[in-house]
């Protein structure tokens, strides 16, 4: 039997992340940081990254990681949504997992070490089961097309881009300081995307054929559950902030959170997030051990990307006038929720495939 428990390693593994984010990363600084002209706080992730060694916990040794386990990365993802870090986190699981699954040896290394930002040339909304992209395309290493909405994109030194070339599937890594990349007005002020524009563009390829485009799955459904880790830990968050402040808001002479009204919909929150964490941890577990990964990672999804924004809903309503205000760091978690709802795949999109996997009838439709 699977033991979903956090082990001793994760325990303090959790303590080391959260401890550096609470001393260079809480809400003041973040709401401070996304109103300027650097919305990504890069100092901090070269900490993250290169000091702790934690864009390197999923890659093998051998190319220089640490060859932890999602297990590890799932914790370390609990907090990172925990503080909202504007840290490019996501798209470095993505870059990471695409090139370790290459074996790629000269950007990887500098991604692993937090001197370098990758991402990977997908749209925010694409799912882990998706057909292989089609709209770039690849003559001679040279690449033309354009991709929208590939998150940390304004921050990335590499993307690796997914193509179609003379021999069908491929991967390639290019250089975006050699493309165009254009900012989307951001919902989620912590983590943003943009435009890749390429037109003729230099790129190496790094995988093709059916390689490739089990690459490109394997690194949508190793960030989806990663993704749905991060989901868990904002959610705690905002349940965790809101008790705090129901015990000392007073009105009408008592506490708001002695209300019962108050204690139910708390209690409710608890109840779901509870069963977020549950289904985050299969996920975060079977990508460990390889075993029936996509359905649990469809499981995670299909539940938790909608919880984190009732959560995030209930932080702000909860929090009465003062959440609505942009000063108090609701809006932060409220955005950075729905922005994570979309990202790779809705909740129906999800249902729909565990339907597939499991043989429901309807499961296509």
């Amino acid at each position: 039997m699977t033991d979903l428990l956090y082990t001793e390693v994760e325990e303090d593994l959790r303590s080391g992340v959260r401890r550096v984010l609470r001393d260079r990363c809480d809400w003041t600084a973040v709401l401070a940081r996304v109103e300027t002209d650097e919305p990504y706080d890069l100092d901090l992730w070269r900490s993250l990254a290169g000091e702790m060694g934690l864009a390197g916990l999923l890659v093998p040794e051998e190319l220089g990681g640490s060859g932890a386990t999602a297990r590890e990365l799932s914790v370390v993802a609990e907090e990172i949504g925990r503080a909202v870090a504007p840290v490019p986190f996501l798209s470095t699981v993505l870059a990471t997992a695409a090139l370790a699954g290459c074996a790629e040896k000269t950007a990887l290394p500098q991604l692993v070490d937090g001197s370098k930002v990758g991402t990977l040339a997908v749209g925010l909304t694409t799912v882990p089961h998706a057909s292989f992209p089609q709209s770039v395309k690849a003559e001679e290493s040279a690449l033309s097309g354009t991709v929208s909405a590939v998150v940390d994109l304004e921050v990335a030194d590499y993307a690796v881009v997914p193509a179609v070339d003379t021999d069908g599937s491929a991967l390639y890594l290019v250089e975006t300081s050699a493309a165009t990349r254009t900012s989307t007005t951001p919902l989620d002020l912590t983590r943003r995307f943009g435009t890749l524009v390429l037109d003729g563009t230099a790129g190496e390829r790094i995988a093709s054929g059916p390689e490739a485009e089990r690459v490109l799955r394997r690194a949508l459904l190793t960030a989806a559950g990663m993704l749905a880790a991060e989901q868990v830990g904002l959610a705690q968050h905002c349940l965790d902030t809101t008790v705090e402040y129901g015990k000392t808001r007073y009105q009408f002479g008592r506490q708001i959170g002695s209300f019962q009204a108050i204690k139910h919909r708390l209690a409710d929150l608890w109840t779901k997030i509870s069963m977020a964490r549950a289904v985050s941890r299969n996920a975060s577990d079977a990508l460990a051990a390889g075993a029936d990964e996509e359905l649990a990672v469809a499981m995670a999804q299909a539940y938790v990307s909608d919880l984190v924004v009732h959560a995030a809903e209930e932080h702000l309503q909860l929090h009465g006038g003062i959440g609505m205000t942009w000063e108090h760091p609701a809006h932060l978690y409220l955005g950075r929720a729905k922005s994570s709802q979309l990202t790779f795949g809705i909740a129906e999109a999800h249902r729909a495939r565990i339907a597939e996997l499991v043989d429901l009838p309807g499961g296509s439709a």
